[in-house]
């Protein structure tokens, strides 16, 4: 079911591409040639670059697609490295609790009092707040998953990571 949500959010954040990119070009032709504009296009960009960002890291998460600096760790034996990517699950889910703190403060702020954005549409700051707190949480739930995961992987003897096989540096 997890991977059914990841796979919704990720179709999510790819209309939200497609959105920012039909707004931009809509609004880029609409003042070059009727020097009119969308109104509150800069509100409805910052919203929909939320979504485009935040809901598909869980399934970024899931693909192990994140950003890793491995010069060092691949000179350690695997079991090392299993247990980085372990310790690396457990900094993760430690630097995303406090903003999954965070944004469940400001959406229900922005929930209970009925804020808005200032401009011609009076646009709601609900939606943002609450595709963050989403993203980010679903993100954690995929992190947490994978390092329960990998911690059985390790005490059951199998590899946490698919890895090449290891080539002496002198046949480089």
């Amino acid at each position: 079911m997890l991977a059914r949500l990841e796979r919704l959010l990720l179709d999510l954040a790819v209309i939200a591409v497609i959105g920012l990119g039909l707004l931009i070009t809509l609004s880029v032709i609409l003042r070059a040639t009727l020097n009119s504009g969308i109104p509150d296009t800069v509100v409805m960009v910052t919203e929909l670059m939320v979504a485009a960002i935040v809901l598909p890291l869980a399934a970024t998460t899931a693909a192990r697609a994140h950003i890793v600096v491995e010069f060092v760790s691949n000179y350690l034996p695997w079991r090392a490295q299993d247990w980085l990517v372990v310790f690396g699950s457990a900094v993760g889910l430690a630097a995303l609790a406090p903003l999954i703190w965070a944004g469940w403060r400001e959406a229900l702020h922005v929930i209970e009092s009925g804020s808005f954005f200032f401009g011609q549409l009076s646009l709601p700051k609900w939606p943002g707040r609450v595709i963050f707190l989403f993203g980010i949480s679903f993100c954690w739930i995929r992190l947490a998953v994978m390092m329960l995961g990998d911690i059985a992987a390790i005490r059951a003897g199998r590899p946490v990571i698919e890895r090449a096989p290891h080539i002496p540096q002198e046949e480089i």
